[in-house]
């Protein structure tokens, strides 16, 4: 199994009993050569190549579109069999949102490239090392008040890294022929139940504030202008949509794949 990533030297060390068997390589999806050459000699690629913050030449359009087609026109153009493209929940070509239009102008591009391409839009993800409950754990414990998106009311369906990972591999494996699946755990939350959620597994009970999202908009605004943001526009938009799989669409349980619960990891992701 080949990994190809733009700085193949930051590559953190394996999870425990996760495969180790992984060649990592350099490659990055605004250049030809290096795709081509990461590709060569496979049988299968995943597109999971996604960015929060736009900086210089790095763009949504950049990124989620043009470079999405140019990995998935490659690996048609190589032989490949499959491709695997991960987007995200709520992907719309049409919304206002650059992030979240960029997402689904990228499907497109993707499907126009590789017809036969799956696009999975897996729903915020949990798991160890994450960008989702472990920062959220770590300021719930520091802040005796969390200031809340909106009233907290947004709803979402987290699902488990290992679950979405599993779907990958089996979509590779050819156990399924849907062109598009949304994965979401076994439980929706409003965002002010996850947060006393996690509140409640590290022995805290702190005020939840509601805030309003014109001002969170605003201190993105600023925050933005740091060499890291803590916080952007773009992510405080979607923190205003419900990310939550779509009625009818299929997902894993097509792929027989039983979703976990956050409750039921939680303490190896808090470790």
């Amino acid at each position: 199994m080949r990994v190809a990533s733009r700085h193949p030297n930051r590559a953190p060390e394996p999870i425990a009993g996760a495969v180790t068997d992984l060649e990592s390589v350099h490659a990055d999806v605004r250049d030809e050569a290096s795709i081509i050459a990461a590709i060569a000699d496979v049988e299968a690629v995943v597109n999971a190549v996604s960015l929060y913050v736009e900086r210089g030449a790095d763009t949504f359009a950049a990124l989620h579109v043009q470079a999405a087609g140019r990995v998935a026109s490659l690996a048609r153009s190589a032989g490949i069999d499959r491709l695997v493209h991960l987007s995200g929940i709520g992907a719309d070509p049409n919304a206002q949102s650059p992030y979240i239009r960029s997402r689904g102008e990228g499907e497109r591009a993707v499907r126009a490239a590789f017809p036969s391409a799956i696009v999975i839009r897996p729903a915020v993800m949990f798991g160890p090392r994450d960008s989702f409950v472990t920062p959220l754990a770590k300021l719930l414990k520091r802040l005796p008040i969390f200031p809340l998106f909106g009233r907290g009311l947004t709803r979402m369906q987290p699902v488990y890294v290992e679950d979405v990972a599993g779907a990958v591999t089996r979509c590779l494996r050819g156990d399924t022929q849907s062109p598009v699946l949304e994965l979401g755990g076994p439980d929706i939350y409003s965002y002010q139940d996850l947060l006393k959620l996690i509140a409640r597994h590290i022995g805290r009970r702190p005020v939840l504030l509601p805030m309003p999202f014109p001002l969170w908009r605003a201190l993105a605004a600023f925050a933005e202008f740091l060499p890291v943001p803590p916080l952007t526009r773009n992510q405080v938009e979607l923190m205003e949509r419900d990310t939550v799989v779509s009625p009818g669409m299929p997902g894993l349980d097509l792929l027989g794949i039983r979703p976990t619960p956050i409750e039921g990891v939680l303490d190896d992701i808090l470790a």
